[in-house]
């Protein structure tokens, strides 16, 4: 492949960290004035490919840390329809929203409009610019402009349904000849009700992600997980310098995802396939740039992909397992142990709420997965997996590896309970449930062992398999957890039932909408008459229910 990389002594490339790499990126295209090439902006997209593309619409001298800035029109605003909208939870999602879209070209004065009613949109609230600068990294490649907008909402209503519009000046999301456009979105409820999340990793840009996608939006979910490799701009996802993004990706990506993600709370961590050296030292630059999420992670402006939230009795945790990877070494070890640390008092934190019954953690590499393709990642388990331990955790859920799979109850690296399809697990007394759930929409893996799922079980006793050791290297195992292995795309719905005895269904959809999966965890008992002491003490260590008045937005943070 032609990159600008080459040159770089193969003994070098293949030690170089992320911010080795983007240290070399910067230095090499900036010398060689690539920079000053005419850019290529972000056209408008529909779902399977870039329609246009023309000449920038402005151009910047990119710093090594992202560029926010004013923009400024040089195309009539009513020619520019803003695209790819997905919204993101903020820390609490009883009470904040993020909204964030794209538009082809800058605009002037982009903004959101927010009612109770479509027809009755309140006052524009400002939003902040993030632009984006890639070069030509290959000689195949343009270079891309791409310019992404955010506003943070916050004092919404718990439980309430929101209208919305976005626009800048030009393109009026209140006037009547954009009533399509108009969004909607719903809060958490104060207390615990009933709902339904989903999730999946991998998904990139296919007529199998598309069809998943609307699978998805059918079930109706309160939010969905995305665990990581979201587009793949970066189809390599090596980690290496001979790794080379294309930006417009992305922009098919959102389109792509704009049906779901404009209505449904899209949160999203990070894949070794979202590493873009270009941007910053570890990578992460471009998906600061795109997204919008909560900021109470160990370091939100270097590791967007961490962070955690409450939904109802439901608490969820993004990491991000570059950090411990011992498979994919680019980024290992970045936070200098931060991030576990984080994870270790976040947990605690997360156990001491008396309202939450069930801890999710989400994150890309396999803690346990028996592929050809990724197998285990024995850096996740020797950093995380003894902390997951200690502080009950209930269900966790991996890409990485482009199937679906899924383990018994596990005591550490054992099987603490079989769970065949159908049955339950007290994750308190049995143990953790570990789901593999990569079949969102990128080509297939493959295992070892024969598929067995719901209506074609074929247990296996144990499956040859490996996990990755220090140094990248295979180490043989053999193991008895692995249940349920399915070979084709899918996705996960998990229904939340709070009560005297709370639980967490279960079921993993194929692409068609078949169950091949399904079981329940059941939560802690509690007595009804608990409930009212437990709703006001979580409300005094959650953020107040905010008043009547309607929300208060700004610039994303």
């Amino acid at each position: 492949m032609d990159t600008p990389r080459v040159g770089i002594p193969d003994r070098l490339a293949s030690r170089m960290t992320m911010a080795e790499q983007h240290e070399y990126l910067r230095t090499r295209l900036t010398r060689r004035g690539m920079l000053r090439a005419g850019a290529v902006t972000a056209g408008a997209v529909t779902g399977t490919g870039l329609l246009g593309a023309g000449t920038a619409a402005y151009a910047r001298t990119p710093s090594p840390t992202l560029v926010t800035a004013p923009a400024t029109a040089r195309v009539d605003g009513s020619l520019v329809a803003p695209f790819g909208r997905h919204l993101a939870f903020g820390a609490d999602p009883r009470t904040q929203m993020r909204i964030s879209w794209q538009v082809p070209f800058a605009v002037r004065r982009p903004h959101v409009r927010v009612g109770l009613r479509p027809w009755e949109l309140g006052e524009r609230i400002p939003a902040e610019v993030r632009d984006l600068h890639t070069p030509a990294l290959t000689k195949k490649l343009p270079p891309v402009d791409q310019v992404y907008l955010h506003v943070a909402l916050d004092n919404l209503r718990p439980g309430q349904t929101y209208y919305y519009g976005v626009g800048h000046d030009g393109h009026d999301p209140a006037d009547p000849r954009h009533i399509t456009t108009v969004g909607t979105f719903t809060t958490a409820p104060a207390h615990p009700e009933p709902f339904v999340f989903t999730a999946f990793g991998d998904q990139g840009v296919s007529y199998h992600a598309l069809a998943n996608d609307q699978l998805i939006l059918g079930q109706n979910p309160a939010f969905h997980l995305h665990a990581g490799d979201i587009c793949y701009a970066d189809d390599s996802g090596a980690g290496k310098p001979t790794d080379v993004y294309d930006a417009r990706v992305w922009d098919q990506f959102l389109a792509q995802t704009e049906s779901v993600a404009a209505r449904v709370p899209w949160m999203v961590t990070t894949g070794n396939h979202d590493m873009e050296a270009w941007y910053s030292p570890n990578g992460y630059g471009g998906q600061s740039a795109r997204w919008a999420l909560p900021d109470n992670g160990f370091d939100p402006r270097h590791a967007p992909g961490v962070y955690s939230f409450a939904y109802g009795n439901v608490a969820v945790v993004a990491l991000d397992a570059n950090d411990v990877s011992y498979e994919i070494a680019a980024n290992a070890g970045y936070s200098r142990g931060r991030q576990t640390a984080w994870l270790d008092r976040r947990l605690r934190e997360l156990r001491e709420l008396p309202d939450i019954d069930f801890v999710v953690v989400f994150f890309h590499h396999c803690a346990f997965s028996t592929t050809r393709g990724h197998a285990s990642d024995g850096g996740v388990r020797a950093a995380w997996l003894p902390l997951f331990e200690k502080h009950r955790v209930d269900l966790v859920i991996n890409g990485h590896n482009h199937v679906y799979e899924r383990t018994d109850a596990m005591r550490g690296t054992r099987v603490g309970k079989e769970v065949p399809v159908g049955e339950s697990v007290d994750s308190a007394r049995d143990g953790i449930v570990y789901v593999t759930a990569g079949g969102a929409g990128k080509s297939l893996y493959d295992f070892p062992a024969a598929d067995s799922y719901e209506g074609h079980v074929r247990s296996a006793e144990s499956v040859s398999s490996y996990f990755w050791a220090k140094g990248r290297v295979k180490s043989p195992e053999r193991v008895e957890w692995s249940r349920v292995r399915y070979t084709g795309y899918s996705f996960l719905a998990v229904e939340a039932e709070p009560g005297r005895r709370p639980r967490l269904k279960v079921t993993a959809l194929a692409e068609s909408g078949a169950r091949i999966d399904h079981f329940t965890i059941f939560g802690p008992g509690r007595r009804t008459d608990d409930r009212n002491t437990d709703d006001r003490r979580t409300d005094d260590r959650r953020m107040d229910a905010a008043p009547a008045r309607g929300p208060v937005g700004g610039a994303a943070q």
